[in-house]
């Protein structure tokens, strides 16, 4: 049986311990070492050929920002899984470490008042995130840098199904990898975006609304994590809180947020197939669906259900995503109208929407100014060749 090999650095010894033994329950995973700091670590991974690295955010000498920097000079694809707090300080450091390259991260338990409710936790939370990082790096020399992947192109002449009407409103449903998606993808779209976005990414309190906050500074358009009443408007992204799942309410000629916590789905709350659900009840054939990088299955019933009611659905593409999980069970299942690579997506998004014959979305007819927002940059190319999928029989 082959094993998933890891390599835990963290300045506390609890911690470690801790990590070990919750690995441990699973067979397939190996703890193959473990470092005090960051320098003992980076000393360690030629030595011990990790699959994949936890590393502390808070450590005495180099710091985990410092290690992180030089583990993705020396190892680009080698996945690094950040262990923070779930504090707001926490939140921030663990937001900067994804934009520094780290690959996912846990949070540490807190209050639990028990060894045995932290350890199982853990568990839940980190195993399933090693067997995707690694699974996903299988094949790769992770101590080398590797070549680009390219998309296959055996689906690049498959006729695709255009949207038979206008489209009036984005939803966007992301996990592993996704900050740094979006971060791709929000800034990309132009201030005069025509209709409104809203997003479900994988995150718990606090993380959600300093997303939304950084996201906003990078874009043209606005970005808000949502609330209930929160009234739907062209140019406007609301990313869903953490721990309560969004729906979107037809109000009259109005389109509203409702919050809710309601049981999880795929172990999710927030959830994309929430979301998806509610986008497709109200919006009908006039929504377009964007799946991107992720761990696990949470949209494929959401896209499944905007797909009957005439809706288009868009995912990433393998080579650009993180974890292709949430975009590839929903292309395998045949629900794509297109597989993109994270460069092309906005440029997409954006031929979609506006080659689609959009007018103002429901309730929008007068468009909310952004505040602060930079005049739009020079005009991007749109309508760039992409790759299909065919249908499953």
């Amino acid at each position: 049986m082959s094993t998933h090999r890891v390599l835990i650095i963290d300045d506390s010894v609890v911690i470690r311990r801790v990590l070990s033994e919750a690995l441990k329950a699973d067979p397939t995973i190996e703890v193959v070492g473990h470092a005090a700091d960051g320098r003992i670590g980076l000393s360690k991974i030629t030595q011990v050929q990790p699959d994949l690295i936890t590393l502390d955010i808070e450590m005495p000498g180099l710091s985990g920002f410092e290690t992180l920097k030089e583990i993705r000079k020396l190892y680009p694809k080698l996945p690094v899984i950040m262990f923070s707090t779930l504090t707001e300080k926490g939140a921030a450091a663990t937001l900067d470490a994804l934009a520094l390259g780290a690959s996912d991260y846990v949070t540490k338990p807190s209050n639990t008042g028990s060894l045995d409710v932290t350890l199982k936790r853990i568990r839940e939370e980190l195993i399933p995130k090693v067997k995707a990082l690694c699974s996903r790096s299988s094949g790769l020399s992770l101590l080398e840098p590797s070549p680009n992947a390219k998309q296959p192109a055996a689906y690049a002449n498959i006729p695709q199904r255009r949207p038979s009407g206008r489209i009036e409103v984005l939803a966007i449903g992301t996990s592993t990898g996704g900050p740094n998606a979006l971060s791709a993808v929000l800034p990309a779209l132009s201030r005069d975006f025509p209709v409104p976005i809203v997003i479900t990414q994988h995150m718990p309190p606090l993380f959600t609304r300093l997303l939304a906050e950084r996201l906003d500074k990078e874009s043209q358009i606005q970005i808000r994590e949502g609330v209930s009443g929160g009234v739907l408007t062209p140019g406007k992204a609301w990313i869903a809180p953490g721990d309560h799942h969004m729906v979107l309410e037809r109000q009259g000629t109005t389109v509203k947020l409702s919050l809710n916590q309601e049981p999880p789905e795929n172990s999710c709350r927030p959830a994309v197939d929430v979301m998806f659900r509610s986008v497709a009840n109200v919006y009908g054939p006039a929504a377009l669906a964007v799946v991107m990088t992720g761990m696990g299955s949470d949209g494929v019933r959401g896209s499944a259900e905007v797909r009957e009611r005439g809706g288009a659905v868009v995912v990433q593409d393998e080579a650009s995503s993180v974890v292709w999980g949430m975009p590839g069970q929903v292309a395998a299942a045949g629900l794509a109208d297109r597989i993109v690579p994270l460069e092309g997506l906005a440029s997409e998004i954006e031929r979609l929407v506006r080659n689609a014959g959009t007018g103002p979305s429901v309730g929008s007819a007068k468009r909310q100014e952004p505040e602060n927002k930079k005049s739009p940059a020079n005009d991007r190319a749109v309508g760039q060749p992409i790759v299909g999928l065919p249908r499953a029989e």
